[in-house]
């Protein structure tokens, strides 16, 4: 569906690891000058969610994400997990996947998957006060409760934990481990240099893994006068490097060696509600 300018256009899609061309339509790579106002941006973000984490938690629940509304009737909670069985529908990832969630925020997917989809889940975080109200809503969903933060806890059949990390640094982090899933939902609009996370989630991912994507973009060919008006103020107040276009992203991942497993789509209608 095409949506307007001052709409948040999001997309949600799959991409698995294969074999692609190399895209001649690249992401520019930032400048010196940008990374340092990037690096500004960051220690922002991270602030912010700080600050503002319990307060989100009081408005959106567990799921700091939007709601996927198929029902008038639809609570947020429920329309906040019918987003995620959506992406679960529309990747087939498989129950008992080792998951990378990036941007888990208060660790309410991460929870999800491992207690639904018997995922063995690791949260990452840019926030640590993030990590610490995760950790401690997870113990409380668990049976489990002397566990050091950063630990496995089980729920279900699956698990969990929580690790405060910068995503621009997964990849040496985890260097030499590797995920069925690297997921990350509204969060890469976040990430200054979509390239790098790309590729890092390339090397993380097994042979035939996925990545899982929903997020915020821009609509292709805007004109200065609608980017000034109507995009602008969504990076401003959101804490956002430029917004992408959807084809931004695919020709980034491409460029990593990603293949589309699933197309993208559209669904800025059905979370408009939230």
């Amino acid at each position: 569906m095409k949506t307007t300018a001052s709409e948040h256009d999001r997309v949600e899609g799959t991409m698995s690891p294969s074999t692609a061309e190399t895209s001649s339509a690249k992401q520019p790579k930032p400048t010196k000058s940008e990374l340092s106002t990037f690096e500004t941006l960051k220690a922002r973000i991270r602030h912010h969610y700080e600050l503002a984490s319990e307060y989100y938690y009081s408005l959106w629940g567990e799921h700091i994400h939007h709601g996927y509304f198929l029902q008038p009737n639809d609570t947020k909670e429920v329309a906040q997990t019918q987003l995620i069985e959506l992406l679960l529908q529309r990747s087939n990832l498989a129950k008992g996947s080792t998951i990378l969630d990036v941007g888990c925020g208060i660790g309410g997917t991460s929870r999800y998957l491992a207690s639904k989809h018997d995922c063995r889940v690791t949260g990452i975080t840019i926030s640590g006060k993030q990590v610490e109200m995760a950790t401690k809503l997870t113990k409380d969903a668990s049976s489990q409760n002397e566990v050091a933060v950063g630990e496995p806890i089980t729920l279900g059949n699956g698990s969990v934990r929580f690790l405060e990390l910068d995503a621009e640094t997964m990849g040496e982090h985890f260097a030499g481990q590797s995920f069925d899933c690297v997921w990350i939902s509204e969060a890469m609009s976040h990430l200054p240099d979509k390239e790098l996370f790309f590729r890092y989630a390339f090397e993380l991912l097994k042979q035939g893994g996925k990545l899982v994507v929903a997020d915020w973009f821009k609509a292709e060919d805007l004109t200065e006068k609608q980017v000034e008006d109507d995009i602008k103020p969504i990076e401003d107040g959101m804490l956002l490097p430029p917004l992408c276009t959807q084809t931004q992203y695919v020709d980034s991942a491409k460029e990593a060696g990603f293949g589309v497993f699933s197309d993208l789509f559209d669904i800025s209608q059905q979370v408009s509600k939230t």
